[in-house]
């Protein structure tokens, strides 16, 4: 996608090119692609080939957050790769997706606040050459996205999205961070919830989903979060009827103020109402004012890949 001379060789020397089969992802993948080497005036030796996938993550430290690029999946494609002069060398590579690589991409499409991409480095006599970044979209899972139709459908409108770093309590993860995917709640829940909070944490085998809503706090009553729990396959997770559990657990949090751990999630999942793509979608647009939602985007990649090569 980005065509690039590598510095450490001088003018002159070669470029690389690395380009994806396809964009498109789903956590468990794999994206496949080459890594073209163009060979420059002289022959030149590149001692290794690196491919990593990187996100934006932000990091809490006391009272201060800041955000910082984390490497999360590294890949060495090829080691010692000789490049005549005027020569291209393709070197083709498989790249797999992590099972809780955050998703960027829901309805068609991107969500907006949300990069992760594929970062390609040669490491050329022993020092490190970062390149730029290639955006990859990582649609959700079947099951995750009968989650986010329930929201469609119940009135939730997106808010924002980030990547914390972190763990989460009594979640298996791999990864040391986690996607937040904030959305303001339904109309009726409006006044005892400012917003809720989604997580998910899939494997092979199993969805997590974690709900966390932030409680309004009133003249009789504190504010402060209530989690709700489940915890499925992903064949049970993709036809229960999550509208319900997500409904019954705001109730629950609206008039009590309690936390729930819902496993019981049943029934099949109907396909009323507004779909995820639509309300995230809608909810950019009134965020940036009609921007469309791709631009943004691209902009934000550019900063996130000056980000990325410091």
């Amino acid at each position: 996608m980005f065509k690039r001379m590598l510095s450490a060789f001088g003018v002159g020397g070669p470029s690389v090119d690395t380009v994806l089969d396809s964009p498109h992802a789903t956590p468990g993948q794999v994206v496949t692609g080459q890594v073209r080497i163009q060979g420059g005036s002289a022959d030149a030796e590149i001692g290794q080939v690196v491919l990593s996938l990187v996100t934006r993550v932000e990091v809490e430290r006391g009272d201060h957050e800041y955000s910082g690029v984390s490497e999360f999946l590294r890949v060495v494609v090829q080691q010692g790769v000789r490049v005549a002069a005027g020569q291209l060398v393709a070197i083709p590579f498989q790249l797999p997706i992590p099972w809780e690589t955050p998703i960027t991409a829901v309805g068609g499409g991107q969500l907006p606040g949300m990069t992760v991409g594929v970062r390609t480095e040669l490491v050329i006599a022993g020092a490190p050459d970062k390149g730029d970044l290639d955006p990859v979209l990582v649609h959700p899972l079947p099951s995750q996205d009968a989650v986010l139709n329930a929201f469609g459908q119940l009135g939730f409108s997106f808010r924002s999205a980030d990547v914390e770093a972190g763990r989460l309590h009594g979640v298996p993860q791999e990864l040391g961070f986690y996607q937040e995917i904030e959305f303001f709640p339904p109309a009726q829940f409006a006044g005892a919830v400012q917003q809720v909070e989604l997580t998910f944490v899939a494997n092979p085998h199993e969805l997590f989903v974690i709900l966390e809503a932030d409680r309004r706090g009133g003249m009789f009553s504190s504010g402060g979060d209530a989690f709700g729990h489940f915890h499925l396959s992903h064949q049970e997770a993709e036809v229960a009827d999550w509208a319900s559990s997500i409904n019954g657990w705001l109730a629950q949090v609206a008039q009590r103020g309690g936390g729930m751990h819902g496993h019981g999630v049943h029934g099949h999942h109907g396909r009323g109402g507004m779909g995820m793509g639509t309300v995230v979608a809608a909810g950019a647009a009134g965020v940036v004012g009609g921007m469309v939602v791709g631009e943004m985007m691209d902009d934000a990649f550019e900063d996130f890949g000056d980000f990325g090569g410091e």
